[in-house]
């Protein structure tokens, strides 16, 4: 089908939906969507109804969204010339698993890298607030970049996750069905995923070996989609642990950095503007998540656009960890209209249960509320999982927002009008899996874009393995006493429900990439995320941070939420 046809044919199909609203128009290989709607479900629609099969064609939204104020992006207050005139060789924009694996890559190159996120820490959106599952790929079919990459990822998580030192579990995933008609059909279904999308562990698990394996399931379950492969891990340490293996290696991370604008001419950025000074990059990576799009618009190649999707996850406490040893869900064969692999039960590396997340549009980027009536939907599902599932073990809860494209795919390519930019976006569910392996593919192009100009060598020190910070909780008497006879601190315990020692918080501020607030500690070695969520332990630890950095316990933030301004909301503008 031409592209004047094609075109059309939305057009007809816009007009029947929304007549007098919205119109399409193909240009420069994007499908832009324009108009103006009342609401952003329809404005969702209205794009969604315009992707194409032709996966170099990606839908922009241009339409208005009357009568509403969409807030702008937050951004450090802030403001010094620490970057002022620095000329690294690449900037990475985004410190989210996508942003820090990809720095860590490039690390194994001699080359000046600088890692730039507008947050006061790593993974402080999406890549923080998932439920840390390494998908097996089982929900994908062949085609797509994230069916592409997921296989791959997933079966090299076991040594990425061992060279820095992270915690990973393969607990194995079971998809519950009740009906057992349905047993022939997703018979064939596991026979395709097995031998033509290569997801290889993929099998039928009937009744009484699912009672056997897991017996809290619902009982009702007939048979269960099983992969032995599906795992988990802690998305921000895993997050955290590549940026401190890059900064081992030479590169360089500054939080509290917001990208403000770029000169580009020729089709070249030139420079990047920062609150801490202008920037001279030979190449820029476009890791922003949500804020991709706002990034690429910067960088004049915003060819694709992304609609955020809120998600809600529960923690519960250890006691009902019981109920589930792997990670479970129920399926029912409905047309799935939400984009959402439908949330689940997961035992976390830590022993917690978690359940969720959710899938709900916005137009907000950075509204991390959490609402009841989400958790509650979220329970009510997953209650038809695991029937002993109660709201009353709910420890803390947290809500994440995906950066989706309208293709619900990733964008994994160099700029098509900007030279010098390399887009890593559209990151959503399974990208943390992905991670590993979509991080490999980038640093071979920056290496081939670099390498046009100059001669590129390898980082003969480079290091790929990181020590973590000794984790006491799980260790022998033996080797706990060893530990404490060798630092005392190690036996003064700070949060009770976690074991964490002073010890540990110490090792903490001291790490490569110290966040010396209370919320920066909890996130790298947990005190504060057992039964009780800082209760007992917060006014210890900051009084530790006190005491290290020599400041007043009142100077010690819990986080630097307070140090950032929001640049100016926009109303019934567009959704960039």
């Amino acid at each position: 089908m031409s592209g004047k046809v094609f075109e059309r044919k939305l057009n007809q199909k816009l007009e029947k939906y929304f007549p007098g609203s919205v119109s399409v128009k193909i240009e420069e290989d994007c499908i832009r969507v324009s108009g103006q709607l009342k609401n952003w479900e329809d404005v969702v629609r209205a794009c969604s109804m315009c992707v194409s099969k032709d996966k170099r064609l990606h839908v922009v939204n241009d339409i208005k969204l009357l009568d509403t104020n969409i807030q702008g992006m937050r951004i450090p207050k802030e403001t010094t010339k620490e970057l002022e005139g620095m000329k690294p060789d690449v900037i990475i924009i985004g410190g989210g698993i996508s942003g820090a694996s990809i720095a860590r890559e490039l690390s194994k190159w001699k080359l000046n890298i600088l890692l730039v996120d507008k947050e006061a820490d790593l993974a402080m959106q999406a890549s923080g607030r998932n439920d840390g599952e390494v998908h097996p790929g089982v929900d994908l079919n062949k085609g797509s970049l994230k069916q592409h990459y997921v296989v791959q990822g997933n079966q090299i998580f076991d040594k990425v996750c061992k060279e820095l030192d992270v915690p990973f579990k393969r607990r194995g995933q079971y998809v519950g069905f009740k009906q057992r008609h349905l047993l022939p059909l997703l018979a064939a279904y596991a026979w395709k995923k097995k031998h033509i999308c290569g997801v290889t562990d993929t099998r039928i698990i009937r009744r009484e070996e699912l009672r056997k394996r897991e017996p809290e399931l619902n009982d009702e379950f007939a048979f269960a989609l099983y992969n032995s492969s599906a795992g988990c891990v802690c998305p921000y340490g895993l997050t955290i642990a590549y940026a401190e293996n890059a900064v081992q290696n030479g590169a360089k991370v500054s939080l509290n950095t917001a990208v403000l604008g770029m000169d580009v001419k020729d089709n070249q950025i030139v420079s990047v503007t920062t609150n801490k000074g202008i920037l001279y990059p030979k190449l820029v990576i476009n890791a922003a998540g949500t804020f991709a799009e706002d990034i690429a618009a910067m960088a004049k190649d915003r060819f694709y656009s992304i609609h955020p999707r809120k998600g809600t996850n529960s923690i519960l406490d250890k006691k009902s960890s019981h109920l589930v040893k792997s990670i479970a869900s129920i399926k029912t064969i409905t047309r799935n209209k939400q984009h959402t692999k439908g949330g689940g039960i997961l035992r976390t590396v830590h022993e917690n249960l978690l359940v969720g997340p959710n899938a709900i549009e916005t137009y907000e980027k950075e509204n991390f509320a959490t609402e009841s009536k989400s958790i509650k939907e979220v329970f009510n599902k997953q209650k038809l999982t695991a029937k002993g599932l109660s709201e009353r073990d709910i420890i803390t809860y947290f809500t994440g927002v995906r950066a989706a494209t309208f293709e619900e795919d990733f964008i994994i390519e160099k700029g098509r009008k900007t030279k010098n930019l390399i887009h890593c976006a559209g990151i959503q569910s399974p990208g943390l899996t992905t991670a590993p392996v979509v991080a490999l593919d980038i640093e071979k192009m920056v290496i081939k874009e670099l390498s046009k100009t100059e001669i590129v060598t390898k980082n003969e020190k480079f290091n790929p393995r990181r020590k973590g910070i000794p984790v006491l909780r799980e260790m022998t008497s033996e080797e706990r006493t060893k530990l404490i006879q060798s630092n005392p601190d190690y036996g003064i315990i700070i949060c009770r429900c976690e074991e964490i020692s002073k010890g540990e918080i110490i090792d903490a501020l001291n790490s490569p990439i110290s966040v010396p607030t209370v919320d920066g500690i909890k996130k790298r070695i947990r005190p504060g995320m057992g039964r009780c969520q800082g209760g007992f332990c917060m006014p210890l630890v900051s009084q530790i941070i006190s005491e290290h950095k020599n400041i007043s316990i009142q100077e010690v933030k819990k986080s630097s939420a307070d140090a950032y301004i929001t640049l100016g909301d926009t109303k019934g503008g567009t959704t960039c």
